[in-house]
């Protein structure tokens, strides 16, 4: 069948690359895909334009779409696939409001006693500043919106509340944080877990553990991530049951009773607590990047189960095998990211780095006088696969050692926590 896959970043490359290794698969078009996409032909189509979208899907004989990135999915592409008659991998609009509205998220988990940080949601400056006294310090300010991963403040003062409050409210994340969110801060290891479903049947996928800071020793700003690796061990197979029971079934249970069926992979974004594992937000897509770490061990066809997903059959189909390994990728970014990335810089020697077993997912790359350049923040996934987290790492950063890229950088401790946790069970 034809696929056409929505996006353009890492996560899209790795599901491109994943796709491309059905035999299901004829042909892929992406739009707009980026440089290292050899396996799919790149397409200029504004994902915004649901007509354009769907007369390319009827012009080419569109099987799957495949929708990438958060923001086309709140706005409803997935709606006006489906109206079509075209098979989407992809939530409807309402459904992705739990990506898309952190309140209406937490007012979800309270109706359905998802285990969660109380909160309180606001929607004016006096509302929020009051609602502060209510909670201790540290404490979590979240533009309600889509923010591209960056809207959570950790406020380790009342004066940084107060600053973060006033700032979202003045328009530092634009129109997503028109409403805040007020959260306790919770205590423990963080972790994700991934399950895809067809609104009824949930299949679970893997955990993995990101690192958002963006320097060594999780200090500086957050990112969109820095690097992942999977599976994480501290989400022991009990603890992904309880997350199963505890919050990924009611969420599926609630929305399909409200009438707005989820189909699509469910990220669960959680924290490890002293009382068991609690829902910290929901992503309606893959996450990025730890969906890197997820296509280089699955060993299942990715397009049988997101057909089956988008077709409501997930029930009929194997449960997906993952590779019993360690995966491992890590960010190489653009110099002064997050805040202002330096465009333009040139890279080479990335066929070298792909030597024995690595894979390097492009993430914002252009080609630009025949030459591989930066054009984002996130730039390269260098991504590894090994017996162990330790393993991984070693070869990632050795892959890393032999690219090219002078204007760019990298955290060098991407998965220090199971590293630090494998040497001492050694």
């Amino acid at each position: 069948m034809n696929i056409l896959l929505i996006g353009s970043g890492g996560r899209e490359h790795a599901l491109c690359w994943k796709l491309a290794q059905s035999p299901m698969a004829d042909k892929i078009y992406a739009a707009p895909g980026n440089p290292g996409m050899i396996e799919a032909e790149a397409i200029s189509l504004d994902s915004t334009d649901h007509n354009a979208v769907n007369a390319f899907c009827a012009d080419k004989d569109i099987g799957l779409v495949v929708i990438g990135p958060e923001a086309p999915l709140v706005d409803g592409l997935a709606d006006s696939l489906r109206i079509a008659g075209v098979p989407v991998f992809g939530p409807s609009a309402k459904a992705a409001q739990l990506e898309g509205s952190k309140g209406f998220t937490k007012d979800l988990c309270a109706r359905a006693s998802i285990p969660t940080a109380t909160y309180v949601r606001t929607d004016n400056v006096q509302g929020a500043l009051a609602a502060l006294d209510s909670f201790p310090i540290p404490v979590v300010i979240k533009a309600d919106g889509l923010a591209a991963g960056k809207g959570v403040i950790i406020a380790e003062s009342r004066a940084d509340a107060e600053a973060a409050v006033k700032d979202m409210f003045d328009g530092s994340f634009g129109d997503a944080g028109a409403e805040v969110v007020i959260e306790e801060f919770m205590t423990g290891e963080e972790a994700s877990f991934f399950a895809v479903t067809d609104g009824t049947t949930i299949v679970p996928l893997a955990s993995a553990q990101d690192h958002k800071r963006v320097g060594d020793g999780d200090i500086g700003p957050n990112t969109g991530g820095m690097g992942a690796y999977s599976p994480a061990p501290v989400l022991t197979p009990e603890l992904e049951r309880r997350v199963i029971d505890e919050i990924l079934r009611p969420t599926v249970d609630t929305l399909h009773a409200d009438g707005m069926p989820y189909s699509g992979v469910l990220y669960a974004g959680l924290i490890l607590t002293d009382e068991g594992p609690k829902l910290i937000e929901y992503n309606a897509r893959f996450g990025d990047p730890e969906c890197q770490v997820l296509m280089m061990r699955l060993r299942s066809d990715l397009v049988e189960l997101m057909l089956a997903t988008a077709e409501g059959r997930l029930g009929d189909i194997d449960i997906p095998v993952f590779a019993d390994q360690s995966a491992l990728t890590v960010v190489m970014a653009a110099n002064g990211y997050p805040a202002s990335p330096e465009k333009g810089g040139a890279i080479s020697n990335i066929e070298a780095a792909e030597a024995e077993g690595i894979k390097v997912f492009h993430a914002g790359t252009a080609i630009r006088d025949g030459r591989l350049v930066a054009n984002g923040g996130r730039v390269l996934n260098v991504t590894a696969m090994a017996r162990s987290v330790t393993g991984a790492q070693t070869a990632a950063y050795r892959a890393i050692n032999t690219i090219n890229f002078p204007t760019g950088f990298c955290r060098r401790d991407i998965g220090w926590r199971e590293v630090e946790r494998e040497a001492n069970d050694s």
